[in-house]
């Protein structure tokens, strides 16, 4: 097996997982945002994950698969109203509409990506001990 695809593997899944804990980071931080740029609460963004095939230079192989990100969609469900007269952004009736973000989902969702993470860059890093110690039994 080619190390270097099996390393380019692995680094099209990390790119996918940092783009993954970037837009969990974005969700966390705006769980409190009532009002965007369009005036309306803030709405958690969701990746998706789509695979993608990999042409091998030296042909005549399967092609290697490896993920990326397909899109990043707004959650349309709607956050919960809470009543809070007080606030900037209430209606008549004290209301507040807030972001649709749970903050235990999210957490969730960072552990997970932050594990799949570590996991791939274990791959890279694996990979590159195996081609220094090829490299040294060549000498």
């Amino acid at each position: 097996m080619n190390l270097i695809s099996g390393i380019d593997i692995s680094a099209g899944a990390l790119s996918a997982q940092k783009t993954r804990l970037d837009i969990v980071a974005q969700n966390i931080a705006n769980a409190h945002t009532t009002r965007g740029p369009n005036g309306a609460p803030f709405s958690r963004q969701v990746v998706s994950f789509e695979s993608e095939l990999l042409r091998r230079a030296s042909g005549g192989g399967v092609p290697l698969q490896t993920v990326r990100v397909g899109s990043i969609t707004a959650d349309r469900s709607q956050g919960e109203q809470v009543y809070n007269p007080q606030h900037p952004d209430a209606g008549p009736d004290g209301l507040v509409q807030m972001p649709n973000v749970n903050l235990s989902y999210e957490m969730v969702d960072l552990i997970t990506a932050s594990r799949a993470y570590e996991a791939n860059l274990s791959v890279v890093k694996n990979a590159r001990q195996m081609a220094m110690k090829a490299l040294e039994i060549g000498k």
